[in-house]
């Protein structure tokens, strides 16, 4: 067995898996490989019983359960045939502002964020209803797709998101909590990005016409129907899953389930439901979950060494030393969650620097839920932020060839949505209320 310092074994599995991503190797086979590699070089036989032990007991984790049954529910969703309508009705009612499209995109991906919670469909669909319309009325690209991209992004933060479920157990965290918690910056964030359009579009009319009359010209009182209807099948299954959870009926894994009929259910109110659905939902779901999962137990076996090799103490040391008392070692936190967000994806984050970076936060003096919520809206920033920008590269694939949207257009419309995630930030530090108040009013703390 190899004699290394701790120190010396902390740059040499961080250092591995940055050159393993950027390489171009995929996340998990890096992970498991150091992992393996490093775990048997300095324990022996006995790194196998470690990474038995920590892929076992991530299998029978009962709160991952909700993976599947969230991924199925917005999958399901998707193509139910709610999102058309709902999106029509919005478009009635804001259309005739200057940026209203806009607006009326993020408005639709903060509702979409609470009902799918999953990241590509989001952004898909927004761009396939939304980025259209906008840009064929003179909309300004890098403003259009910047709507679309942050809009889209709100679903891994707004609950029920999957993100959530999966964070809720590595940090050992409450995960009803977590979706109470994000309820309130997850609204703000959207409302930041519904007002600097307005702005944007008020000091420069032309990045954001107004829809014509003509195409808006309905009465009051069918505007305010289509809305009732467009919004009804979405409220009532937000209502049944973030409701039964708030108020102590069922906890977030079968709560999932509840959401899992009930798209079943809308999807045959609408008549799209049929068997090639069930096909497609299936093979989707197992898919994300596959992913989730492989990522997940390699990503736990690569932390199982790493703090057994006293690894974890090291990163916890170089934090709690950082200047500036506790903000000091917090901003350490923020920033290198930030860094890791340009390079790899959300999942691995989680998976791999919560466990070790979450016991920092109770040692800092901070509430465990949160520091853990502070991550997450950190987190929303990854997606937008390249070179490893999820939310950029599915808006560019997804658009339409004839628009001429470019990779450049889309980061220039992200810039102002990543700094507007840096103010919210700073509101949730300036007033933590906002997300510890509807958590400490539940019922039950599942």
């Amino acid at each position: 067995m190899i004699e290394l310092s701790p120190e010396v074994i902390t740059v040499l599995m961080m250092g591995g898996i940055f050159f393993g991503v950027l390489t171009g190797f995929p996340l998990g086979l890096v992970v498991g490989s150091i992992g393996l590699l490093v775990g048997y070089g300095l324990l022996g036989d006995a790194v196998f019983e470690i990474l038995y032990g920590r892929l076992y007991s991530l299998a029978q984790n009962y709160p991952l359960l909700a993976v599947p049954l969230f991924t199925f529910m917005g999958v399901m969703l998707q193509r139910s045939g709610i999102a058309e309508g709902l999106y029509d009705a919005l478009h009635l009612w804001f259309g005739g502002l200057r940026g209203g499209l806009a607006v009326t995109t993020v408005i639709f991906g903060t509702i979409l964020a609470a009902c799918l919670g999953v990241i590509t469909a989001s952004v898909t669909m927004l761009t396939l209803i939304a980025l259209t319309p906008m840009i064929k009325r003179g909309y300004d690209k890098a403003l259009g797709t910047g709507a679309v991209c942050a809009g889209g992004t709100l679903g891994i933060l707004i609950p029920p998101s999957v993100m959530l479920v999966i964070y809720g157990p590595m940090a050992m965290v409450s995960v009803g909590k977590l979706f109470m918690a994000a309820i309130f910056p997850g609204l703000i964030l959207s409302f930041l990005y519904c007002a600097y359009i307005l702005v944007q579009c008020y000091l420069h009319p032309e990045k954001g016409p107004a829809v014509p009359i003509e195409e808006r010209q309905v009465s009051f009182m069918l505007k305010t129907k289509k809305l009732i209807i467009g919004l009804f099948p979405p409220m009532v299954l937000i209502l049944s899953v973030m409701g039964s959870i708030f108020a102590g009926i069922a906890p977030p894994t079968e709560a999932a389930s509840v959401g899992a009929v009930f798209a079943v259910i809308l999807a045959i109110a609408y008549r799209k439901f049929s068997w090639g659905l069930i096909k497609h939902t299936a093979l989707e779901t197992m898919r994300v979950s596959a992913f989730v999962l492989l990522i997940g137990c390699l990503s736990f076996a690569f932390v199982g060494i790493f703090i057994s090799a006293g690894c974890g103490e090291v990163v916890a040391n170089v934090i709690m030393d950082a200047p500036f008392g506790r903000w000091g070692a917090f901003a350490a936190v923020m920033f290198i969650v930030f860094i890791l967000g340009m390079f790899i994806d959300w999942i691995g984050i989680v998976f791999i620097m919560v466990p070790i970076l979450a016991p920092i936060g109770p040692q800092l003096g901070f509430d465990p839920l949160w520091f853990g919520m502070m991550i997450c809206i950190n987190l929303q920033m990854s997606f937008m932020t390249p070179p490893f920008a999820v939310s950029i590269f599915v808006c560019r694939g997804t658009a339409a060839p004839e628009l001429g949207v470019t990779i450049t257009d889309i980061i220039r419309g992200v810039i102002p949505f990543v700094c507007l995630i840096m103010v919210g930030m700073a509101l949730c530090i300036a007033f933590p209320q906002i997300i510890l108040w509807i958590p400490s009013q539940m019922l039950v703390g599942w």
